[in-house]
């Protein structure tokens, strides 16, 4: 017993200081300095940072309105900003900041683009060519109408019949001459709608939707079965309202679905149609507002939008040979050039990466990702997270929130706890090694 006791102290020793260091390196300061500070920003593969990719702006909600179109009706709460999904929709660069462009392209953009955001895509494809703050959330002014649009195309016959009202007379903004008791077909408003951007048309359309509400409920699950997560319709037309959301990517999304309906793609093709008069007032031909509609080579059509909190906005696609390329612009403005120029620009530069195979940035998405429980928001809500590799931000949070932890949190608990055991366990047998020597000792006396 004498040996063993002596022996099993010094076994005991060894594991036990284990422990204790073990336990320490659990410690937040002791993680901390196992890992480097987290990037301030994310840049463009192979290129260093530029003064477009500082920050990542308007992660969560557009910016602060400048005006108040979107506070919400007397005692209405004001709603909260959208869940950000933990993984971006279309790939891990589309949660990059800045400007994303294939590494190692040859071409570039040729002119200068200001707009907040953007994105160059396939159509037929999906692949995402290039891209500037992709998911910004933005405001959409009359893009939204896009959306709409598809409702109207899967829910009503294109012959219909339509009654204007004299509360679609009254709406905001740009008008096609909606007016009460004129008789008019689903076609011929959904061509107005997008076409000329009628909010009057928007309306009498939202309501043969079932009403405003009913419309903005179908749009609003429209847009989260493509996947468009960064998108709340606040308006049917897209004037400003509490909560109106969207971003550049989430647009490309909805644009691509719209140009799968022939309805669709034959009216933003359209350069005019007759639209009926009512009461006294004769009827008249509406002209498409799209400056680049017979002017740039292969144009297919798009649509434009402009509010003061939006301000402008702009998407469209064009072909040549067989590439089908689309363009959308966020929160643009119109110098240097008018925004129609300005995506011109942005299609050459896609025809240019399309045309020496350039490897896609991203992708668009068919469909919603698989939704998933978004953990540590605070919100209490749930997102949806895409199939997607984890990009290195979200690496880098996660190693951010290892380093907060306690001691006495996931590890440092049970290694403490051991530690304590083993110490109690070396002190048992000294306390009885310590008396076993006492008692040879009043042996030895006697």
């Amino acid at each position: 017993m004498r040996f063993t006791a002596r022996r099993t102290v010094p076994a005991l020793l060894a594991p036990l200081c284990a422990l204790i260091v073990a336990a320490l390196l659990a410690t937040p300061w002791a993680a901390a300095s196992t890992k480097g500070p987290r990037k301030a920003q994310q840049t463009t593969a192979g290129q260093p940072p530029t003064q477009n990719s500082a920050q990542c702006q308007n992660h969560d909600r557009p910016p602060p309105p400048v005006d108040t179109s979107e506070e919400p009706k007397p005692g209405q709460p004001s709603p909260q900003a959208l869940p950000v999904p933990d993984e971006p929709v279309g790939g891990t660069r589309m949660g990059e900041c800045g400007v994303i462009a294939p590494a190692g392209a040859k071409a570039v953009i040729a002119g200068e683009v200001i707009s907040a955001s953007w994105v160059i895509a396939d159509l037929d494809t999906g692949a995402v060519l290039a891209a500037k703050d992709p998911h910004a959330r933005e405001r959409p002014a009359s893009l939204i109408k896009t959306l709409l649009a598809i409702a109207v195309i899967r829910e009503l016959r294109m012959d219909e019949a339509v009654t204007g009202t004299q509360e679609d007379a009254d709406q905001e903004g740009t008008k096609v001459g909606v007016g009460p008791g004129g008789q008019y077909t689903v076609r011929q408003l959904l061509f107005a709608l997008v076409m000329r951007s009628g909010n009057d048309a928007a309306h009498a359309l939202a309501r043969q939707l079932g009403g405003v509400p009913a419309a903005l409920d179908k749009m609003n699950a429209l847009a989260k079965e493509l996947g468009a997560l960064d998108t709340r319709a606040a308006t049917p037309s897209g004037l400003d309202g509490p909560g109106m959301s969207t971003s550049a990517y989430d647009l490309s999304l909805v644009y691509r679905a719209a140009m799968k309906h022939k309805e669709f793609a034959e009216a933003v093709g359209t350069k005019s149609i007759d639209f009926p008069g009512y009461g006294t007032k004769p009827g008249y031909k509406v002209v498409n507002d799209n400056k680049l509609l017979g002017r740039y080579p292969g144009f297919l059509g798009g649509k434009t939008g402009f509010t003061d909190d939006a301000r402008h906005t702009y998407l469209g696609g064009a072909k040549k040979g067989d590439k089908r390329i689309a363009v959308v612009m966020m929160r643009g403005e119109l110098n240097p050039a008018p925004l129609a120029e300005q995506a011109a620009k942005l299609l050459d530069y896609g025809f240019a990466l399309a045309a020496e195979s350039a490897k896609p940035v991203g992708e668009l998405v068919d469909h919603a990702p698989e939704a998933q429980p978004k953990q540590g928001t605070g919100m209490g809500t749930a997102s949806t997270q895409a199939p997607e590799p984890t990009p290195a931000a979200a690496i880098e949070d996660r190693e951010v929130a290892d380093t907060q932890r306690s001691a006495f949190g996931n590890y440092g608990a049970p290694l403490v706890g051991l530690a304590g055991v083993a110490v109690l366990a070396s002190f048992a047998l000294w306390f009885r090694r310590k008396r076993a020597k006492a008692a040879r000792a009043r042996r030895a006396a006697a």
